[in-house]
């Protein structure tokens, strides 16, 4: 395995949270293609030991709320594109290709280099090496793409980094036409747990994180003229909640009653 920096290294959490809830709640998310990786994985990262199961849920939750945003883009603008930034592991194309859709996915070299290895670049399905926060990705895109309304996903990847550099790139998407973009966030509140207690017990105490949102209007509104709140709603409003754990349960109604995290979408152009 690369030695991937502190951020990098967080691809594996969702991996875990995909397999655990495929053996053991796929009413919450099932993902064959993650479970087919398992054995290829690092040794231990699907079984719990320490972990706990809301850590393990709430990873598979951020997927099944991309699943469904992503469904409803491609109802409703069926020549659009889906564009994954941050891609990690993600295995979101196997579970919601439709068979004619582009996706791009797009994460720094040294992950998609280790990508390339565990998930070989699929037809229609297209690897970019580069960095999130430059222009150098939307404009490969808008080349091959140039009017094609685009889904941007952003999942688990803006805590990492302080507002000034997820608002600028906000401000940098709005020059490139008709999209949207999804992301999970959590507010000040939720960021304080996860510093806390999230991401000890996932085992990366070492990345941090910086980036809350108390309001999404607030956040669209310090972006820019032509950015606007398509939605932001509880994270787990849509995840069904049997035969969890009661502590799990309580975890999660909380959440969503405080707002600790949510899922926020924008539309720009």
């Amino acid at each position: 395995m690369p030695d991937f920096g502190k951020v990098e290294n967080t691809l594996f959490v969702p991996m875990a949270g995909r397999i655990y809830t495929g053996e053991n709640f796929p009413n919450i998310l099932y993902d064959e293609k993650a479970l087919s990786l398992k054995e290829k994985l690092p040794p231990g990262l699907s079984e719990q030991g320490e972990q706990g199961q809301y850590p393990l849920i709430a990873s598979a939750s951020r997927s099944a709320n991309m699943d469904r945003f992503i469904r409803d883009f491609l109802t409703r603008k069926s020549q659009g594109i889906i564009v994954q930034l941050g891609c990690g592991l993600e295995t979101t194309f196997y579970r919601n290709d439709d068979g004619h859709t582009r996706w791009y996915e797009v994460d720094l070299p040294d992950v998609i280099d280790y990508r390339r290895k565990l998930l070989p670049e699929p037809e229609r399905d297209i690897y970019l090496a580069e960095d999130a926060f430059s222009d150098d990705w939307i404009k490969k895109i808008r080349a091959d793409a140039q009017d094609a309304p685009l889904l941007i996903t952003a999942g688990g990847l803006f805590h990492y980094f302080p507002e000034e550099r997820i608002l600028g790139l906000l401000r940098m998407l709005q020059r490139y036409g008709d999209m949207e973009i999804i992301f999970d966030a959590v507010n000040k509140n939720g960021i304080a747990m996860m510093r806390k207690k999230y991401m000890k017990e996932v085992g990366h105490a070492d990345a941090e994180m910086f980036f809350y949102v108390d309001n999404a209007q607030k956040l669209a509104a310090n972006a820019g003229d032509h950015i606007r709140v398509l939605s932001e709603e509880p994270y787990y409003r849509h995840i069904p909640k049997q035969g969890l754990k009661p502590s799990t349960r309580i975890s999660m109604g909380v959440s969503d009653y405080l707002g600790m995290v949510k899922m926020i979408h924008l539309g720009m152009g």
